[in-house]
């Protein structure tokens, strides 16, 4: 990924020109959500091989400590292939397990706490984890499940953590700048053309409506990076889709559904065949996004990046800063109400 006049970045994604760290010298964290498997399993392992400390967020303990000996073996194997110039010059990281559960505000104020408490620093934060084609639900928040999980939990989180990443920034002023992550999707074209969040569109029938939900959520969690890009100069947000994830196990509501379920398996295969792309290929540019040291807060601050890699634009409705603000307002208020302070962008 190199930086132009535009931004714009090369289509061919090239993992192996990226900063490989001795953490013995340069010790940088970074902390993913929902990085034990998919797209997120691969970014973490791309971390690793960099040479970064990942804190992996997730909910439950036994399948995060198997992706982390999994990461372990990939990683091994991957590095039996090395020149000895490359074993000399590439260290492993370290991997770490941090409780987490997004439908549980609760549960992400722990998280952030329990994270102060083992680190001071945090260069990366990687908003990866998702809902996606859920029926309707309610979280113990009373969020719909969608929305919670894609935005109002990122946010939370998020903005718990922007401290630390500031603080970091002065500390290490020389450093690339630390940056945040968000992790959106071609679902967002979902969204209605009237964007509002105050309706929670529990209507019939549902398996269509939950695609509108999702879309909604996701465009609400884009207007939230646009927001937080206003007035926090010491930290680079962006957002980045990874491309179409062909994994069946996103859609298990969908394919269970009678009569529906089979010919959405059957559409899902065939569209996956020509326009999908690997969990592997996915986590490639948000690994681009992640270390490119050419990305700056001066010219890619709260920039969009496609599969590709390049420099790209969300729907008008993401990128509606009017829209934005409603958003970033109605969270705030619906946050207080639960007890949970957000301040302002």
């Amino acid at each position: 990924m190199s930086t132009s006049s535009s931004s714009s970045t090369s289509s061919s994604l090239d993992l192996d020109s990226l900063p490989y760290l001795n953490p013995s010298h340069d010790r940088r964290i970074a902390f993913i959500t929902g990085g034990n498997s998919g797209l997120g399993f691969y970014t973490v392992l791309q971390l690793y091989l960099h040479g970064y400390t990942i804190y992996i967020a997730g909910r439950s303990k036994s399948r995060c400590i198997n992706s982390i000996k999994e990461l372990k073996n990939k990683a091994t194997e991957i590095r039996s292939k090395y020149s000895s110039q490359e074993l000399n010059e590439r260290f492993l990281g370290d991997l770490r397990f941090l409780e987490i559960d997004f439908s549980n505000l609760n549960s992400i104020l722990t998280a952030v706490e329990n994270f102060k408490k083992l680190e001071d620093n945090l260069h990366i934060l990687i908003n990866n984890a998702g809902a996606m084609a859920l029926p309707y639900t309610l979280t113990t928040d009373k969020f719909e499940i969608q929305l919670q999980t894609n935005f109002v939990s990122p946010l939370v989180l998020t903005t718990k953590l922007l401290p630390i990443l500031e603080k970091t920034k002065d500390k290490f002023p020389k450093l690339p700048t630390p940056r945040i992550i968000y992790l959106s999707s071609f679902g967002h074209l979902f969204a209605l053309k009237y964007f509002s969040l105050t309706n929670d569109l529990n209507y019939s029938p549902n398996f269509i409506f939950t695609w509108v939900r999702y879309g909604m959520a996701k465009v609400a969690g884009i207007h939230f990076m646009k927001m937080l890009t206003l007035r926090n100069p010491k930290v680079l947000f962006i957002t980045v889709h990874p491309g179409l994830i062909m994994n069946t196990n996103l859609f298990a509501y969908w394919t269970r559904l009678p009569m529906v379920g089979i010919m959405f398996w059957c559409l899902f295969h065939i569209f996956g065949y020509f326009f999908g792309v690997t969990s592997k290929e996915g986590a490639n540019v948000v690994i681009q996004c992640s270390l490119d040291p050419n990305l700056t807060v001066e010219n890619d601050n709260g920039k969009y990046f496609g599969p590709d890699g390049n420099e790209s634009q969300p729907s008008l409705i993401a990128s509606n800063m009017d829209y934005a603000a409603r958003t970033w307002i109605w969270t705030v208020h619906e946050l207080s109400k639960r007890g949970i302070t957000i301040p302002n962008p």
